[in-house]
C-alpha cells in the first residue's frame, strides 16, 4: 500500500508529554541464557486495551545444538500472537497444528476454554547456529468468548497490510488502524502493528481506539520533546492526538491497544479469566492430567513431556 494520509505525523499533540498515562520500564530477566523483558502486566498497568501480556524475547544467539525448549503447557481465556523479527519457532498444539513461526507472519492462537502448545527450536534449525528475536503477546478474551472452542490461524507476512509513507513502513498485524484492517478476525476491537522508522520520521498514533501504547524495540523515539529508549513502553491517555518521531538512529516500535474490556482480569500462570473460579477450574483440569478425556490434551507429536502445574 502506498502513502496513506492517515500516517501524516503533522497532527496536534494534545497536552504533549502529559498525554502519557504510564511509563513502563520492564526489567530484563535471564531464563537460562535467554533474555526476556516483560512490559505487561506491570504493577501500575495490567492491560492496554485487551493486551494483558507483552514479552520481548531476546535477541539471543544459539550455538549448534542449543535452542529454546518450551515444553507443552496450557492456556485458557486468552489468545496469543508470537511475532518474530529474526529466527524461527516450531509450534505444535493440541488441535494438531504443526507449523513453523517465521518473521513477519501472524500466528494467532485462541485458547478459549483450553489449549495446550509447545514452542521449540528443533530439527534443522537447531543443527546450526541460529538467532531468535521477537515479541509474544496475550490478548484477554471478552467474557462472552472465554469458553469458546480453541483455534489457530496463520497469516503470512505478504497478506498483512503494509503502509508506507515518507521514512516509515508499518505492518498491521491485528485489528484496524490508519484506515487499514488486518485479515485476522479478533473477538474485540484492537490494533497491533510493527513500525520501522527512518531517523526523524514521524508517526501519529491511531486516534480511533480508547487505549493505545507504544513499545520501543530498537533506537529511540521523541514525544513532545522527551526521548524514550529501547525497552520502554508508553501508555497514552484516551482521546489525545499524539505523534512520535524517531531519533537520530531511527526506531522500530510496536503499537498496540484497543477497547478496554468489561472488567479487570485475573491472571495466574498461563490462565486468564474474569473470575477466580474460572482460574481454579483451569488449574484443577491441568493438575488432573486426563489427556484422553479431560479439558486439556497434549500436542500430537510432542506428548512425551509437559510442564507441571506450578506448586
Amino acid at each position: 500500500m502506498s502513502w496513506n494520509p492517515a500516517l501524516d505525523p503533522h497532527c496536534p499533540t494534545g497536552d504533549g508529554i502529559d498525554a502519557i498515562d504510564t511509563l513502563i520500564v520492564p526489567r530484563a530477566r535471564d531464563i537460562g541464557g535467554f533474555e526476556v523483558r516483560r512490559a505487561l502486566p506491570a504493577p501500575r498497568r495490567q492491560m492496554v486495551g485487551p493486551f494483558i501480556f507483552f514479552d520481548q524475547m531476546g535477541p539471543a544467539e544459539f550455538v549448534t545444538g542449543q535452542g529454546l525448549d518450551v515444553r507443552p503447557h496450557p492456556h485458557s481465556g486468552l489468545a496469543t500472537v508470537t511475532y518474530l523479527f529474526r529466527g524461527a519457532l516450531h509450534h505444535r498444539d493440541s488441535l494438531g497444528t504443526d507449523r513453523w513461526i517465521e518473521p513477519g507472519a501472524v500466528n494467532w492462537m485462541v485458547a478459549g476454554h483450553g489449549i495446550t502448545h509447545s514452542e521449540r527450536t528443533d530439527g534443522a534449525v537447531r543443527a546450526q547456529p541460529h538467532a531468535l528475536f521477537g515479541i509474544q503477546t496475550w490478548v484477554a478474551l471478552p467474557a462472552g468468548a472465554e469458553d469458546d472452542p480453541a483455534g489457530f490461524v496463520h497469516v503470512g507476512q505478504d497478506a498483512l497490510p503494509l503502509l508506507e509513507a515518507e521514512g516509515k513502513r508499518v505492518r498491521l498485524i491485528l485489528g484496524e488502524a490508519w484506515g487499514a484492517r488486518a485479515p485476522v478476525d479478533t473477538p474485540s476491537e484492537m490494533f497491533y502493528a510493527d513500525a520501522e522508522l527512518a531517523p526523524g520520521a514521524g508517526l501519529p498514533l491511531p486516534d480511533n481506539h480508547e487505549d493505545r501504547g507504544v513499545y520501543v524495540v530498537s533506537g529511540s523515539v521523541r514525544i513532545a520533546g522527551q526521548d524514550f529508549e529501547a525497552g520502554q513502553m508508553m501508555v497514552f491517555r484516551p482521546g489525545d492526538r499524539v505523534s512520535l518521531h524517531a531519533g537520530d538512529q531511527g526506531a522500530r516500535v510496536m503499537l498496540l491497544g484497543g477497547a478496554t474490556l468489561e472488567g479487570p482480569r485475573y491472571i495466574w500462570w498461563n490462565f486468564v479469566a474474569s473470575s477466580k473460579e474460572r482460574i481454579d477450574a483451569a488449574k484443577e483440569a491441568w493438575r488432573a492430567g486426563d489427556w484422553a478425556h479431560g479439558r486439556f490434551q497434549l500436542p500430537p507429536g510432542d506428548d512425551a513431556e509437559f510442564i507441571p502445574l506450578p506448586g
